[in-house]
């Protein structure tokens, strides 16, 4: 026993923390080419890398963000942007959204496998202080290269600030012109499977739901519904527009349902407007799907589990922001990227809120 430690534990013997040196040592190779190999520097020889690589696993080396952001001009640090108050409101109505939830999953996940950080911050694009209040996050975290949502994805305010620290950013959600990454989720192609599957179950008179303008998304994933009720010589009068909010659905699927010539079905542009749109139709005595289908884009969790679940556009946020994520890693090393826009389509998602007018005994509204 050791005297005068609890428990007879003998401190002189605990393991010491593996440092760098350790990798130096045990591979044989300079600390400075262990240095270099750890921040992923070029112009290391493939066998050196081999080597200090097998040290480091062997060893189970775990390198330091603060110790690389000392050896170096990287951060080895993201950030993410959001919108603030949209998600501030999500968060406090705690209606299933799990936008941020998919981002974080994506966007950490993918900045693990490259020894970076994500960093998430919320900034309200409206704001008059946005540049104030961008200015002091880039101040305090300098990152690497930083990710924007819609709608920051086409805020010049934000886009031309970052231009000018000459900062990476990837842009979701946006074609915009202007810096070197930008990723889409398939939009206006996706909201055409919707519309296109809805067709095919029979349905001529087909409403559709868009986003507030300020989103690009929003007109992009009309003019797929457009295209698609075009191509199959459909009127288009059924359209409404609302602010991806709960409220707004109401009000937008009032005004679809009072029509004298209803739609048989609606497609929403997002989950808590589909949602809205379910509930307006019951208290108009309609039946989702037997009087009215229903098809959502997201694909949150809580349209599982509504009756009857939501056929929804799987929206791949988790894979586009990982993908985001390691653009700008490429980036950064200077590495050759794929043309732009990066396109990561999601899916539909087939479930009970659609009806199948071509078979017998099928009406809808």
């Amino acid at each position: 026993m050791c005297k005068g430690v609890p428990g007879g534990i003998d401190v002189g013997r605990r393991r010491q923390s593996v440092t760098i040196k350790h990798v130096e040592a045990d591979s044989g190779v300079s600390l400075q080419t262990v240095s270099r190999v750890i921040n992923d520097e070029p112009n290391v020889r493939p066998e050196m890398k081999r080597r200090v690589q097998a040290s480091i696993d062997k060893l189970g080396y775990v390198p330091s963000i603060a110790a690389q952001r000392m050896s170096g001009s990287k951060s080895y640090l993201i950030l993410a942007l959001n919108d603030r108050e949209r998600t501030i409101e999500a968060w406090k109505a705690r209606e299933g959204s799990d936008w941020v939830d998919q981002m974080l999953l994506g966007g950490m996940l993918k900045c693990a496998e490259y020894g970076y950080r994500l960093i998430f911050e919320l900034v309200d694009t409206h704001a008059d202080n946005i540049e104030r209040e961008l200015n002091a996050a880039i101040a305090a975290l300098q990152p690497d290269g930083v990710i924007l949502t819609p709608p920051h994805s086409d805020n010049a305010l934000i886009t031309g600030l970052l231009e000018k620290r000459r900062i990476a950013f990837a842009r979701i959600g946006s074609r915009a012109e202007g810096g070197a990454i930008s990723l889409t989720m398939g939009d206006s192609r996706m909201a055409g499977v919707a519309t296109r599957h809805l067709v095919a179950k029979g349905h001529r008179r087909i409403g559709f739901i868009a986003g507030p303008r300020e989103y690009a998304v929003s007109d992009r994933r009309k003019t797929g519904w457009l295209e698609a009720m075009a191509e199959a010589g459909l009127d288009t009068d059924l359209c409404e527009r609302g602010d991806f909010s709960y409220a707004s659905g109401e009000e937008a699927a009032h005004r679809l349902l009072s029509q004298a010539s209803p739609p048989t079905a609606i497609i929403a542009s997002n989950d808590q407007m589909a949602l809205a749109t379910m509930a307006v139709a019951r208290s108009m005595e309609l039946t989702v799907p037997q009087d009215l289908s229903l098809v959502s884009f997201d694909n949150s969790p809580v349209v599982r589990f509504v009756q009857p679940p939501l056929t929804a556009i799987d929206q791949p946020v988790a894979d586009t922001v990982g993908a985001a994520v390691e653009l700008l890693i490429l980036s950064n090393r200077g590495e050759d990227l794929p043309p732009m826009p990066v396109v990561i389509e999601g899916s539909l998602i087939e479930r009970d809120s659609v009806a199948d007018l071509t078979q017998a005994g099928s009406s809808g509204v």
